[in-house]
């Protein structure tokens, strides 16, 4: 199943299918297979692994590939900083997609608060009126109590 419930066609390719061999990769990123290697070492992109322990990448590997080369050769930033890089905008993905969630439980809660108010308010009695405060007066009341009869 996929994140919205429905089940998914397990023949059917995403950007997250592994379907690129280590070869193929490279020549998609425009790196060479040693490299791609040693940024998996670094765990800079980690792809799939076989059941034979090969390398299988993904569309989105690819384009963390061309990233991590971007940023290396083009911004001057080195692998530990592009590691750190790739961790930070992982983070804020992850806290966007966690902050949709929560505003979605939110506006459920909303919607349910609205719903049970509607009903409280549904079920008011209409013969009763609403009580006036009387205003406060110096008056004194004295108050004597009946004497027994004898």
């Amino acid at each position: 199943m996929d994140g919205s419930g429905r089940r998914r066609n397990p023949y059917q390719l995403t950007d997250d299918s592994p379907v690129y061999v280590i070869s193929v990769a490279a020549q998609l990123s425009g790196l060479h297979p040693q490299t791609l290697r040693q940024y998996d070492r670094l765990g800079l992109v980690s792809p799939d692994r076989t059941a034979g322990r090969g390398r299988r990448y993904s569309a989105r590997d690819i384009e963390l590939l061309r990233q991590v080369q971007q940023l290396s050769q083009d911004e001057g930033i080195n692998l530990a900083g592009i590691k750190r890089i790739i961790e930070l905008e992982n983070q804020v993905a992850a806290l966007q997609s966690r902050v949709a969630e929560l505003a979605s439980a939110v506006e459920g809660a909303a919607a349910a608060m609205q719903q049970r108010e509607a009903q409280v308010h549904a079920s008011y009695r209409r013969d009763l009126v609403p009580y006036q405060q009387a205003q406060q007066t110096s008056a004194l009341v004295v108050w004597r109590p009946k004497r027994p009869t004898d």
